[in-house]
């Protein structure tokens, strides 16, 4: 029998596979357990409907995630911290601190977590930082750390 899986099984499937299984398994133990329902024309046609909207809204993000890379090259963000002689900082800046920025200079929620730093803001200046908007984008935000 023909089954749908709704949700994954342990050494059957993920999630919208279509498997093959015993005409007993799937009556006992698949159907009863709402892991899957039967691979009939109505249920493969939901199945494919589902993925297409899937498709379409992954495609969406997608293009959402380009535009935010395209807005945020030009746009730059300037965080204060105490600094002592010779522009050494007191402490480095952080991404949660950049975030609080671009947040409040910006108007963008940036998740602290989506940005890469690839070693700590230690000094005065102006760096340029990644951020992993989509696995398939990554922008660049200048950020100008100044003197408080």
């Amino acid at each position: 029998m023909k089954v749908i899986l709704l949700q994954d099984v342990k050494s059957l499937g993920k999630k919208g596979d279509v498997v093959n299984v015993s005409d007993g398994y799937a009556r006992n133990m698949i159907l009863p357990k709402k892991l899957g329902v039967e691979a009939n024309a109505q249920n493969l046609n939901d199945l494919k409907l589902q993925h297409r909207h899937a498709d379409k809204v992954a495609e969406e993000q997608l293009e959402n995630a380009r535009q935010l890379a395209r807005d945020l090259e030009d746009k730059s963000v300037e965080v204060r911290i105490r600094a002592g002689e010779g522009g050494r900082t007191f402490g480095s800046v952080s991404t949660k601190e950049i975030s609080a920025a671009a947040k409040q200079q910006l108007h963008l929620d940036i998740d602290k977590k989506k940005m890469v730093l690839p070693e700590p803001i230690k000094a005065l200046g102006t760096y340029e930082i990644s951020i992993k908007l989509h696995p398939k984008v990554t922008g660049k935000l200048r950020v100008k750390v100044s003197e408080a």
